[in-house]
């Protein structure tokens, strides 16, 4: 079959009309897809540096579901934080109760010299009964130290007690002027250790037996239901402590948070978790009969309690110092993902309106070059005109 023979306009009119459509068709598709560069083809530079951008947006985007978990296992924590404070403060005002309490014993222990001393407050050194250089020892009495104290020449009463204060012990003289040791309020419970007297001066002072407190039963009755109250306490905070969880993660019970902020793994941050159940927090069950007898074991109690609050400030700041940390990294990230998808975006995206004027001025060449091709025709008409 022979091939079919233009003439030259109408071949460029051809040509042109075809070139006019495969823009036209480019920039329809450009229009539809609102992308410039759709393949490698298109753009090959744009299209990876795009493709690149957009894999890093992706790989930084699947992270944030685990930066949200880690924010929610902070705030977790955080909340128990927050709710053994306030069991902690609960018992420090049980603790609180026992020293408001009337003394738990309706007399403490005591030591009477067996007779009267002949000096007085002012100077307990008469020169028979006790003189200079003679040695009073008493064993450590309720948490107290053991006490030796070597006379003076002038010994007043103020200066005994000042001594016998670290022994939990204060010194008296009775309506008889006899020496009195008697156990500190504080220390109702503990018994006087053993006095010796050594009369190295030649002083003839001696001891009787130890007294022994005596229990005053209506206030250990009040002091064994405050240490039910403090008992229960504890308990909760062991076990707030052990539900203050998020996905399985518990920071408060020895757990450690581990977020990853970046797709290189290379930006991370390590949360170590604490174990702050009772022990954890220096804290234990109280014994009925034995704790909170007298306010020593009430102070002693308040003490730890003081302790446990101070850890669980500490770590309530340490939190709330990596919540922090973790939120702003959360927000840094989701504004990284938009300026890496606004980046790719510039590379890719069709201009909408440049497309659309772009589309009409090509319908408009088009129509133009469809006339030019039967304008272009029209010569051979005519000749076929001649040949009728």
């Amino acid at each position: 079959m022979s091939s079919i023979v233009l003439s030259a306009s109408v071949r460029q009119n051809l040509l042109s009309l075809q070139s006019t459509a495969d823009l036209l068709a480019t920039t329809q598709n450009r229009l539809a897809t609102g992308k410039k560069v759709n393949t490698a083809l298109d753009n090959p530079t744009n299209y990876f540096t795009a493709a690149s951008l957009d894999s890093r947006a992706s790989d930084i985007n699947n992270l944030l579901d685990g930066i949200g978990n880690g924010v929610q296992v902070l705030q977790a924590a955080n909340t128990g934080i927050t709710s053994l404070q306030k069991l902690v403060d609960t018992a420090k005002s049980i603790a609180n109760q026992v020293l408001q309490t009337t003394v738990g014993y309706s007399s403490k222990s005591t030591a009477t010299s067996t007779i009267a001393l002949g000096g007085n407050a002012a100077n307990l050194v008469d020169g028979t009964v006790i003189k200079a250089t003679d040695v009073l020892t008493i064993a450590a009495t309720g948490g107290g130290t053991a006490t030796n104290i070597t006379f003076s020449a002038s010994e007043s009463l103020d200066q005994l007690n000042a001594t016998l204060a670290a022994n939990n012990l204060t010194a008296s003289l009775d309506s008889s002027n006899k020496l009195v040791i008697t156990t500190t309020n504080d220390a109702a419970s503990s018994t006087v250790g053993a006095v010796t007297f050594t009369n190295t001066g030649g002083g003839t002072v001696t001891f009787g037996a130890v007294a022994a407190p005596v229990k005053d039963t209506a206030s250990q009755d009040v002091r064994k239901s405050l240490v039910k109250q403090y008992n229960d306490i504890i308990t909760q905070i062991s076990t707030t402590a052990q539900d203050s969880s998020f996905n399985g993660i518990n920071l408060l019970n020895g757990d450690n948070l581990k977020l990853t902020f970046d797709e290189t793994a290379k930006s991370t941050l390590t949360v170590s978790g604490v174990t702050y159940n009772a022990a954890g927090l220096g804290l234990g069950s109280l014994t009925v009969g034995t704790d909170f007898t007298d306010n020593a074991s009430a102070i002693a109690a308040l003490t730890k309690l003081g302790s446990a609050s101070t850890v669980l400030r500490t770590e309530a700041s340490a939190l709330g110092s990596n919540l922090s940390v973790v939120q702003l990294r959360q927000d840094f990230n989701k504004s990284l993902i938009n300026v890496l998808q606004t980046g790719a975006s510039n590379l890719t995206l069709a201009d909408a309106n440049e497309e659309a004027a772009n589309s009409q001025a090509l319908s408009t060449r088009q129509s133009i070059a469809v006339s030019a091709l039967s304008l272009a025709n029209q010569s051979q008409q005519s000749v076929l005109q001649l040949l009728r």
